[in-house]
């Protein structure tokens, strides 16, 4: 059983930074994909999620448009850890964001940390 913990959200002003850390316990995840999803209130009534970047497990990024150039993926393998760094940060990256994980063909979450961007 993987279980996924976020840390790092907070309120921030508008061009300011975060950095969020999702630790992994209970398996290793040093070769699965791991990555961040958002969901904004816009989002909740459709239980949507967008995502905004994912690592393989050969350290290959992908990123949603809308914050490439400002938000770096990263991992720790021997951690089974995953990070996002978020830079130049507006409003509209307001949400909840949750760590994402794929391990042996199941999905598993973290339970979400808030990042809210005031303008």
């Amino acid at each position: 059983q993987v279980q996924l913990v976020e840390s790092g959200g907070g309120l921030v002003q508008d061009g300011g930074s975060l950095r969020l850390s999702c630790a992994a316990s209970g398996s290793s995840l040093s070769g699965d994909v791991m990555g961040w999803f958002r969901q904004t209130p816009r989002h909740v009534l459709g239980k949507q999620r967008e995502l905004v970047a994912i690592i393989m497990g050969d350290g290959a990024t992908n990123y949603v448009n809308s914050v490439k150039g400002r938000f770096t993926i990263s991992r720790d393998n021997a951690k089974s850890a995953v990070y996002l760094q978020m830079n130049s940060l507006r409003p509209e990256d307001t949400a909840v964001y949750y760590c994402y994980a794929l391990h042996l063909g199941e999905a598993y979450w973290g339970q979400g940390t808030q990042v809210t961007v005031s303008s």
